[in-house]
Formats: structure tokens, sequence, C-alpha cells
């Protein structure tokens, strides 16, 4: 990923973005060197590794899976807030538009998750980030005994050992404060929900 030295984030960063924005887009190269792409949720560990891995799962159907078999390199990419900048918002001056966002793009080669324990074990993972411990959130302990080793069959539960994380923040940070500022209080302004969350990344990495 293009990544000027302003725009750059560090690895915590990514990995705050991995887990607050975890539907992903997991892309791996054919046989034929043509991209695929799966959309699914992938949830950032940490495993002890350099760089931690993800956990997923996706439809047996999908034939994605398959090429995990050849052990290349996989391509998943989350992208948190983002929104269009106006150059009407900044101070008087010859200036274009842009698009301010954040995203992370995290490498490494996914492994299929054989034995059924394991790809419970994933599923559970999940289930317990999204659904919370509150009294009525949902389980897999919820299902009836061996129904959730018979859903195992339909999906395929994968791992992927991160390689190399790369963190882009790109919220004005080429731009003077004046500037800057204007471009927040339009955001923060918005109805969209996504423009606000962008202008509350904005003030984070304002000097």
């Amino acid at each position: 990923m293009y990544i000027p030295k302003h725009f750059e984030g560090d690895e915590a960063i990514g990995r705050e973005i991995m887990l607050a924005h975890s539907w992903a887009l997991l892309m791996t190269a054919g046989e034929d060197g043509a991209p695929v792409a799966t959309h699914l949720s992938l949830l950032w560990q940490d495993d002890g590794t350099p760089h931690g891995s993800l956990v997923g799962h996706m439809a047996r159907a999908n034939t994605h899976w398959k090429l995990f078999e050849r052990n290349v390199d996989s391509l998943a990419l989350f992208w948190g807030p983002h929104a269009y900048v106006s150059p009407t918002w900044y101070a008087p001056g010859a200036k274009v538009p842009t698009w301010n966002y954040v995203t992370v793009h995290a490498y490494g080669r996914p492994q299929v998750i054989e034995d059924t324990q394991g790809a419970i074990g994933v599923l559970t993972r999940l289930a317990s980030a999204y659904e919370g411990t509150s009294d009525d959130s949902w389980s897999l302990r919820q299902l009836p005994p061996g129904n959730a080793e018979a859903q195992t069959k339909g999906i395929v539960a994968f791992r992927m050992a991160l390689s190399r994380i790369e963190t882009k923040i790109k919220l004005s940070q080429n731009r003077d404060l004046e500037d800057r500022r204007r471009v927040i209080d339009k955001l923060e302004a918005s109805e969209n929900q996504d423009a606000q969350a962008t202008a509350a990344w904005m003030k984070r990495v304002l000097p």
C-alpha cells in the first residue's frame, strides 16, 4: 500500500482498526493470477507471535479456501471511517477535493483448521466478540446437542498468521492546522456517522 510518511500509522493503531472494524475483504491470487476475494468477518487475536493472527470462516461451497493449499500470501483489507473533503472547507486558495480515511492491509498465509473442535473454537470466539457477555447474549451453547458440530460441515474455519501489517491514516496531516480544524468542524456537523467518526480520528492526530 502506498503510504506517505505523514499518513503512516503504527501497528498498534492497525490492531485497533482491525478490532473495531472487523468486516474485511480477504484476497488471494488464484492459479491464473487473478485475485479471488471474499467479504467476511476476521477477528484479530494476540497469539504471542510478532503480528498476531486473524481467524474466520467462509462457506465450504466457496472455493476460495482451496487456494490456501497453495501456501501463498493473502491480503486482508480492513477499512475504518472515511469521508469526502471539499476544497470549499479550506481557507481560500487554489485547493482540490480529497478523501480522508483510515485503513489496514494485513498479510499472511491462511491455514485451514481441519478439526471440528478447532472450528467450533473459531465460531465461539467470533460469537463472543460480537454478542458480548450480557445475560441475553447468544452463544453456541444454546444450540441443541451436536448441532454446532453439524453446522461446521458447511463452513471452513481458518487461521491466518500475519507476516506484515500496514496502517494508513490519511487525515489531512499534510495541511496546515487552520484547514484541519475547518475540515473537522464540517465533518462533525454532518449527519453522516462515517463523517463524524472521521472527525474524531482527525482530532486524535492533531499536533
